[in-house]
């Protein structure tokens, strides 16, 4: 089994920023694709980023694309979601996700195999 465990969520001002950790353990293989997906209340869960574990690509949603930035953290070895410029919209409950490469589409949550339980990000006016 594969474990993810989301940090970082909390409370911040429109305008504001908060950078969310994803830490993998378990059977954890370094060729998995990582994926940060989001869901606010009464909408479905959507895809905001993603990247392989090892590195090479990177993929934004063009909603979020030049304020949210997804890397990895070799000393921290976790997948981090760095939120910039926060806004209203971007409330909701943020997940972590990891795939088998070469099988489904990166933005789809249905092509993920292993989710973490969440954090809550939530913007203020």
């Amino acid at each position: 089994q594969v474990q993810l465990v989301e940090s970082g969520g909390g409370l911040v001002q429109a305008g504001g920023s908060l950078r969310l950790s994803c830490t993998a353990s378990g059977r954890f293989f370094s060729s998995y694709v990582m994926g940060w997906f989001r869901q606010a209340p009464g909408k479905e869960r959507e895809f905001v980023a993603s990247m392989p574990w090892s590195g090479g690509w990177t993929y934004i949603t063009d909603s979020v694309k030049g304020r949210f930035t997804i890397s990895r953290d070799n000393a921290k070895t976790t997948v981090d979601l760095q939120m910039n410029s926060l806004k209203l919209e971007d409330t909701a409950v943020y997940y972590c996700a990891a795939r088998t490469p070469g099988t489904g589409r990166t933005y789809l949550a249905t092509s993920y195999d292993y989710w973490g339980q969440g954090t809550q990000v939530t913007v203020s006016s």
